[in-house]
């Protein structure tokens, strides 16, 4: 996920997004706690996603003041 994707979304679909990669890392972490987990770089993408949303939201917050 670049930052331009997520710049174009609005305030609801970020907050949707970041509900839905917290579910992410949250089953990435019980795969990789039971040996399931094939590629354990992904836990590291989905952990810069989740802080990409949140400083977009961030700054629509500080925007919008």
């Amino acid at each position: 996920m670049k930052a331009n994707e997520v710049r174009k979304m609005s305030a609801a679909e970020l907050e949707k997004k970041l509900g839905e990669l917290k579910k992410d890392l949250f089953n990435l972490r019980l795969q990789h706690a039971t040996n399931q987990l094939d590629n354990p770089v992904k836990i590291a993408e989905v952990k810069r996603d989740i802080a990409r949303v949140k400083t977009i939201i961030r700054e629509l917050e500080l925007a919008s003041r």
